[in-house]
């Protein structure tokens, strides 16, 4: 019996079938060859702060999953959007992968005016690491409790300066969210051009509160430049024993994180997609590379792609609410 001997339902199947392994194997082809040379992880932020330390925590384990280098390509500006944009350009073909956190994923498409690129079409690959923020007062805030705190902001004429990263930045958007779960004392935001330049200037006393992941402060809450007040965790953070969660203070629905994760271009192979997935949860595996991570504050990230893209997806709805509801927006 030849093809055309066959019943029309039968060949229209058969030729379906041929059709869709056709289309499906320079996909096949391209997953089993790759990689055959390194991949560039881009980090949209200067060397030195979190976004940096977590691409090159996991870029020798990744490295050696993957067989090829892992080559890390420092793009900063405009919050971390220059280096979006450069992964949301790049030819979906596993290459090119970007070293997401939310900030830029979940923050900046509702605090950047006029922004024209949509993190949300890019691939999630996998979440590196995550932290919990740290309400960080100023050694001359009297405040040992929540309500001593918001107490103490009211008593302040004019009410309370804070410090934040930048405006529009995840320690912005924090503290206005915290406002409101305080009953909306008056603060006025100062914002900076990093969280180092931030932290310099609240040691100093220009401003008594500060939002940041436990990462960048615990140094400086250790050798009791600044104390914390809470952590935004669900349970305390390990660096912080001693410092109780928003819930245990009270203050309800205040479960914050931030992350960085991997993320690549839209439309790179589901089977590129998993080893790149995989290669992540090795590199996060190793004893060492997790001790780097918890040691300054952090906590270990793995799963899947598929979980992550979902926090990225919640985060994303999330920040774009408390946005609109305090109208927060970047300063370029």
């Amino acid at each position: 019996m030849t093809k055309d001997d066959l019943p029309r339902p039968t060949r229209r199947a058969l030729l379906g079938g041929s059709l869709a392994l056709g289309l499906a194997a320079p996909h096949l082809a391209l997953a089993q060859s790759w990689p055959a040379r390194p991949v560039t992880l881009i980090v949209g932020f200067p060397p030195g702060g979190q976004t940096d330390f977590a691409a090159r925590v996991i870029q020798q384990g990744m490295s050696a999953a993957l067989g090829q280098p892992v080559v890390i390509d420092n793009r900063g500006g405009a919050g971390g959007n220059i280096g979006t944009e450069a992964v949301l350009r790049a030819r979906p073909d596993g290459y090119t992968l970007l070293a997401a956190n939310s900030s830029s994923m979940a923050i900046n498409p509702h605090t950047f005016p006029g922004m024209t690129i949509d993190p949300l079409e890019l691939t999630s690959v996998g979440l590196a690491l995550q932290s919990s923020l740290v309400l960080c007062l100023h050694p001359s805030v009297p405040a040992r409790t929540v309500q001593e705190f918001a107490t103490w902001i009211r008593a302040q004429p004019g009410g309370m300066d804070y410090g934040t990263a930048a405006a529009g930045s995840m320690s912005h958007c924090a503290m206005e969210l915290f406002r409101t779960r305080i009953g909306n004392p008056p603060m006025e935001m100062i914002p900076y051009r990093g969280s180092g330049p931030a932290m310099q200037d609240f040691i100093a006393g220009r401003f008594s509160a500060l939002f940041d992941a436990a990462s960048v402060v615990a140094p400086f809450v250790k050798s009791g430049q600044v104390r914390g007040l809470l952590v935004t965790g669900q349970q305390r953070a390990p660096a912080f024993p001693d410092i109780p969660t928003a819930a245990e203070l009270g203050v309800q629905d205040f479960n914050i994180t931030s992350w960085i994760g991997l993320s690549a271009p839209k439309g790179t192979p589901p089977e590129i997609v998993q080893r790149l997935n995989a290669a992540l949860n090795t590199a996060l595996a190793d004893a060492n590379v997790r001790e780097r991570i918890t040691g300054q504050g952090d906590e270990p990230g793995g799963g899947s792609a598929q979980e992550f893209d979902a926090r990225v997806k919640r985060d994303h709805a999330r920040w774009g609410e408390v946005a609109r509801a305090a109208n927060i927006r970047a300063d370029g």
